[in-house]
């Protein structure tokens, strides 16, 4: 799955993924601009169980040595060509192709 969690009270969306990242990857990022805006709603017959609303960050590498952090069971770098090995979800795949796609048009940030 791609990082992420929720927002701690009175957090900024930018620093919740800079802590997600470290927490979930050890790499230090910094977020560059939303690639997608969805919502995920859980439901149990007419019952919404949870409703979710997920903001997913291109980010700019700045640090750090990627490993598993204590909720995720590994952490790995691939190309666009190695993305379908990784059997992610769909709507997760899109989001991380739409990425690569983004990156090069904009290219690497500037520090």
């Amino acid at each position: 799955m791609i990082p992420g969690g929720t927002l701690e009270l009175g957090e900024s969306l930018e620093a919740a993924v800079v802590r997600e990242m470290r927490e979930e990857t050890a790499l230090e990022v910094r977020p560059v601009e939303i690639v997608a805006v969805f919502d995920r709603i859980d439901r149990r017959d007419d019952e919404v169980l949870y409703h979710f609303v997920i903001i997913d960050y291109l980010c700019a590498y700045e640090g750090g040595d990627a490993r598993a952090g204590s909720d995720a069971l590994e952490v790995a770098w691939a190309s666009p060509d190695e993305l379908a090995s990784f059997n992610l979800p769909e709507k997760a795949l899109q989001v991380v192709r739409d990425s690569f796609a983004r990156w090069l048009v904009i290219g690497p940030p500037t520090a």
